[in-house]
């Protein structure tokens, strides 16, 4: 069972008073009109008993179901839901219109139970665990695609719009939001699921981004030491005297511990010979040497050096 059909099955296993389930059926069911025909689509079997049972305590309807085998990659089944149109029903749940009315959402309990029933009818998000954070409730009406995106944003879910060729999508990308997204509709085991994936993704990127800086740091420190022990060796052909003698003390160093860092260095330096030098001082002689070779590289012939 996908990710998306356990947070549909949770759904229909709330409860509802009786006006909720009025504001559930409408976010379910709108606009879902052919002919003289009510024709709901499902591919969850829980979503489609539930929708089922409520038609029927509701509204004394007895709607027909069918169930075929799907065309998807999965063939998964397909119950389809067809109720006879009924005035009242269409009336009562407001479906005949692309917003409905303002009694459908009329207080937080009912937004919130006008929201799982579009999740239940036309949502979906993706495993944490084997892709992109990313949820999505697609509609073919861009007046009712406004419409719910302003009421998940009530909720500052940060969803977005975009159209998908006839149809627009509400999307949500960032992983804390689609946690809040879960949160307000009350699937707690979907919830539990879905942070304990997103905190160990989170640990593993930030271990990825440590090693990878702490890489970087290393890649760092090699470069610069090699640059240093260039200098070194190109002052040398010319005379290492040519460097004050504290100069040369630390360009002997370099030549010695090739891969020690400044700080590393600076502490081998102050132990060995009882002279404290700190890794901004050693920092400022390693500069005055790189200044010199570079005086020497612009220089063609060593007559011409000015120190």
């Amino acid at each position: 069972m996908s990710f998306t059909s356990k947070i549909k099955s949770e759904i229909t296993k709330q409860k509802f008073n009786k006006i909720e389930q009025i504001s559930l059926l409408s976010g379910i069911i709108r606009n879902e009109f052919l002919e003289d025909t009510i024709r709901i689509q499902n591919e969850n079997e829980d979503v489609a008993r539930m929708i089922f049972n409520l038609v029927e305590q509701i509204y004394k309807i007895v709607p027909k179901i069918t169930v075929r085998k799907g065309y998807n990659y999965n063939k998964n089944y397909i119950y389809i839901i067809e109720i006879n149109n009924k005035e009242e029903l269409k009336k009562d749940l407001s479906i005949d219109k692309n917003i409905p009315d303002d009694y459908i959402i009329d207080d937080d309990n009912l937004v919130r139970s006008y929201i799982k029933g579009v999740f239940l009818a036309k949502g979906s998000i993706n495993d944490p665990q084997t892709s992109r954070y990313h949820l999505e409730i697609l509609v073919d009406n861009e007046e009712y695609a406004n419409f719910i995106n302003e009421l998940l944003n009530k909720y500052s879910l940060n969803s977005k719009i975009l159209k998908r060729e006839n149809k627009y999508m509400i999307y949500i990308k960032e992983a804390e939001k689609i946690g809040d997204f879960l949160r307000l509709i009350g699937t707690t085991k979907a919830l539990l699921y879905y942070e304990d994936i997103r905190i160990y993704r989170d640990h593993i990127n930030m271990t990825n981004r440590l090693n990878n800086c702490e890489q970087a740091n290393v890649d760092r420190i090699i470069q610069t030491a090699d640059s240093q022990i260039k200098d070194i060796e190109l002052i040398k052909k010319y005379g290492i005297e040519l460097l004050s003698e504290k100069e040369q003390i630390v360009a002997e160093y370099r030549l010695k511990y090739k891969d020690a860092s400044l700080q590393e260095l600076s502490e081998i330096i102050s132990l060995e010979t009882n002279q404290k030098i700190t890794k901004p001082g050693l920092h400022h002689r390693f500069d005055k040497i790189k200044k010199l070779a570079q005086k020497i590289r612009e220089k063609e012939q060593p007559n011409d050096w000015i120190f």
